[in-house]
């Protein structure tokens, strides 16, 4: 059985009193991403990723991630997901993840080797991004895809709230959602980790055979970086909307490839950053 959140006892703190109480906290353990995949030599295993996530839809996780750095390009490519290796001594979870590929699938290591952007830190020239997603085959998206209302957009971080189960208990968990264009919230994912949250969406998205997903939203808490800018891309998916602040990187890659970027989400107002024609 999965655990994403453990009880725990805490002093809480109120002016000069403290007191014992019980509390809940978001779990956060690494995911090992391996991948099985044919190679000249035969069937290997290599491992590609860790990433430090809350347990839960782990398969919806490792599928989403290779779909969003574009090393799979649909659900057929995956043979299998399946948890391998000991349970966490502490919390019983499974914390490495095979991902094993189908034959007709060739993999690039020297690629893997990272033109992954996991972090905001992680040092990549904002012009060598863009050039890097192009190489991938990625286009600016068309301006037929759906339009969604501002009534819609502004529904939505109530919504989502609602939504977030582990959230209410810890107060410590990142959401994605996916929306279609009447406001109907189809799917919601948590994580620690708002990269994780969206590849889980991604990943579920996969499974349902609706990537890419031309005629859906996608959803964030927090802030909007390049690496949920770039996922959102490449899912296909013509709108991302944040509740807070979109990185300049995230506005750049936008505008070049035509994806409508709304950020500050809250109450009756929003800011457009890219694209704003998609908005009703």
């Amino acid at each position: 059985m999965t655990v994403s959140s453990l009880a725990m006892k805490i002093d809480k703190i109120n002016g000069d009193s403290a007191n014992a109480v019980d509390d809940q906290v978001a779990v956060e353990e690494p995911l090992e991403i391996r991948l099985g995949y044919s190679s000249p030599a035969g069937r290997t295993t290599a491992s590609i990723s860790i990433t430090m996530r809350t347990p839960g839809d782990d398969a919806e996780l490792a599928s989403g991630f290779l779909y969003s750095e574009s090393m799979i390009q649909n659900a057929g490519d995956i043979q299998a997901v399946e948890h391998c290796g000991p349970a966490a001594p502490d919390s019983g979870n499974h914390n490495i993840i095979r991902v094993d590929l189908a034959a007709h699938v060739s993999i690039d290591l020297g690629r893997l080797q990272r033109h992954f952007y996991t972090t905001s830190s992680c040092g990549v020239c904002g012009k060598s991004s863009l050039e890097a997603l192009q190489v991938t085959g990625v286009r600016p998206l068309d301006n037929d895809t759906a339009s969604f209302s501002r009534e819609i957009l502004t529904a939505l971080p109530d919504a989502l709230r609602e939504r977030q189960a582990t959230f209410k208990q810890t107060g410590g968990l990142h959401a994605a959602a996916a929306f279609d264009s009447q406001g109907e919230i189809l799917l919601v994912r948590e994580d620690v980790g708002r990269h994780n949250a969206v590849d889980k969406v991604i990943g579920a998205l996969l499974a349902q055979g609706r990537l890419p997903a031309n005629d859906l939203g996608l959803m964030v808490s927090g802030r909007t970086s390049f690496e949920l800018m770039q996922k959102t891309l490449v899912a296909g998916i013509p709108l991302l909307a944040a509740v807070s602040a979109p990185s300049s990187l995230a506005v750049r890659l936008a505008r070049e490839f035509n994806v409508t970027l709304v950020g500050f989400l809250r109450g009756d107002t929003f800011n457009v950053y890219s694209a704003g024609e998609r908005i009703r």
